[in-house]
């Protein structure tokens, strides 16, 4: 008796669109910035203070950003208060609409405390500056640097919170190989601090603070987790490879004969080592000149951003591809409209907007560990500062 057999596989749509890959973007910039303005606004190390201030305000502006990307990406945003509604202990996700609430609430509650004195040396200033400074400052009273440091070591707990809820909500996914592993969580946290770092450089560079500080100790920074991230992607892979069954044997098996793959792990790879190779050569070229050797650590920080959305693309997006339920990849083509390329370009602009917003009406260059004496010496004239000094007062 003859028979045929026909296996028909439903089509899927993609779970989480690019608003997914932009929110754990500005997430791990938010929560890697938080810890490296942590040396100098939370322990009193006054040689991270430039470094301290720039990833202030990269902090800031990313945690504003990141739940915007968040609830787009819910597809329906006004269905968040379901979180609440019916909560569930037992999903990461809900976990995270708890602890993502109280992260915002810490990091701004924590820039402002550190922001406040230079408001207040701010107060005098004519024009819109001088009312925001009003405004925002409530009152002359003097910051206690124990309230900056509590309420920045409660931001750490949150951020230590976030770091492991956007990790563990892909780690526990079983349908996914590639997702299915302890070591992805470790990886988003050490491509987070590389970003974390660049855009450091990058707002060095832009903001005109030109800190050779902040420049020095990014560079150790990027040495230190592209290393981390070097090892963690060895171990992974050799998990894999001589593992004959478990998530990283399977991920490895669903994507071992795919060219793009493979060129996928050698863009990474490469982008590792260069990034390595450069930061090395820059820490030991101290005779470089100073403007070539701003502009080589501005595009190092460049790259540095690119290679932590990138991680998350790949990670978020490229996995999607990988057929579940058959054989081979499915194809996606990003749409131009809002759930593809729209969204990734608006999701930057606002993050730009934020920036500059923050740079027009703060005085975060002049940030301070609850400290006003070391703000009122800072004028508020229109006369500009220096480059080390900081910028003039706007308005």
């Amino acid at each position: 008796m003859n028979s045929t057999i026909e296996l028909l596989a439903p089509r899927y749509d993609i779970a989480w669109y690019p608003w997914a890959v932009q929110y754990f973007f500005m997430i791990a910039l938010s929560y890697a910035c938080l810890w490296l303005a942590a040396p100098a606004l939370i322990f009193g190390k006054k040689g991270w203070l430039p470094t301290a201030r720039l990833a202030l305000i990269g902090c800031v502006s990313t945690s504003l950003v990141a739940p915007v990307a968040l609830l787009a990406d819910l597809h329906q945003p006004l269905r968040f208060w379901h979180f609440y509604a019916y909560a569930n202990t037992h999903s990461w996700m809900s976990i995270g609409s708890v602890v993502l609430p109280l992260y915002l609430v810490s990091v701004l509650g924590f820039a402002w405390l550190a922001w406040r004195p230079a408001l207040q040396a701010q107060r005098r200033a004519t024009g819109l500056s001088g009312w925001i400074a009003r405004w925002l400052s409530m009152g002359n009273a003097p910051t206690p640097r124990i309230l900056v440091v509590l309420v920045g070591l409660a931001a750490l707990v949150f951020a230590s919170g976030i770091m492991l809820y956007t990790g563990a909500e892909l780690a526990i996914v079983k349908a996914r190989p590639l997702w299915n592993t302890l070591w992805l969580p470790p990886m988003l946290v050490a491509t987070g601090f590389i970003a974390a770092a660049g855009l450091v450089l990058v707002l060095n560079r832009v903001s005109g603070l030109a800190s050779d500080a902040a420049n020095r100790q990014m560079l150790y920074v990027l040495l230190v987790f592209c290393a981390l991230a070097g090892l963690i992607a060895l171990s992974w892979f050799l998990d894999g490879v001589n593992a004959d069954e478990g998530s990283v044997a399977a991920a490895l098996a669903s994507v071992r004969y795919s060219d793009s793959w493979r060129q996928t792990a050698l863009w990474g790879g490469i982008t590792v080592i260069a990034l390595l190779a450069a930061t090395l050569f820059l820490l030991t070229r101290s005779s470089l000149r100073q403007p070539a050797w701003f502009a080589w650590a501005w595009l190092l920080g460049l790259v540095a951003l690119h290679m932590g959305w990138m991680f998350r693309w790949v990670v978020l997006m490229d996995v999607q591809h990988v057929a579940r339920n058959s054989a081979g990849f499915h194809h996606y083509g990003i749409p131009a409209g809002s759930s593809g390329i729209l969204g990734i370009v608006g999701t930057f602009g606002l993050w730009l907007a934020a920036i500059l917003v923050i740079d027009l009406l703060i005085p975060w260059r002049q940030a301070q560990q609850g400290d006003r004496r070391a703000a009122n010496h800072h004028t508020t004239s229109n006369a500009p500062f220096t480059a080390n000094q900081g910028a003039h007062p706007h308005g």
